[in-house]
């Protein structure tokens, strides 16, 4: 699982931005974001840490996005409302993270959960 994004009181930062590859470079197994051809150890260095961030931080985001989706799936007051146990199937989650996740995304939607991971108390 990713990180938990960061607290309350913690600025979010704001990672070097994830440019797609054109199709060539990326079928290429030994290309990757061009670091490849990077000689410098310091540039290698940085531009991999900004990489590395960039790629926590989109995680991090995609997991709420995750919850969010997975709450709005379990409420009750959708007519095509799916149970835990379909929501878990369909994340290829256990069942018990799956009701994490739905509480998460119910948090997340209320505004009270910022910086919190699924099943992070306050």
């Amino acid at each position: 699982m990713a990180e938990p994004t960061p607290r309350r009181n913690e600025p979010r930062l704001r990672p070097a931005p994830l440019l797609f590859e054109p199709a060539e470079a990326a079928s290429d197994p030994e290309h990757f974001f061009d670091l490849e051809s990077i000689d410098d150890p310091r540039a290698l260095l940085a531009r991999a840490t900004e990489l590395t961030l960039a790629f926590r931080a989109a995680a991090d985001r995609a997991l709420e996005f995750q919850a969010m989706a997975a709450a709005q799936l379990a409420d009750p007051r959708r007519f095509d409302r799916l149970t835990t146990a379909d929501i878990a199937e369909r994340a290829e989650w256990t069942e018990d993270y799956a009701k994490k996740m739905v509480e998460f995304g119910r948090d997340l939607m209320r505004g009270d959960a910022e910086g919190r991971g699924p099943g992070e108390t306050a």
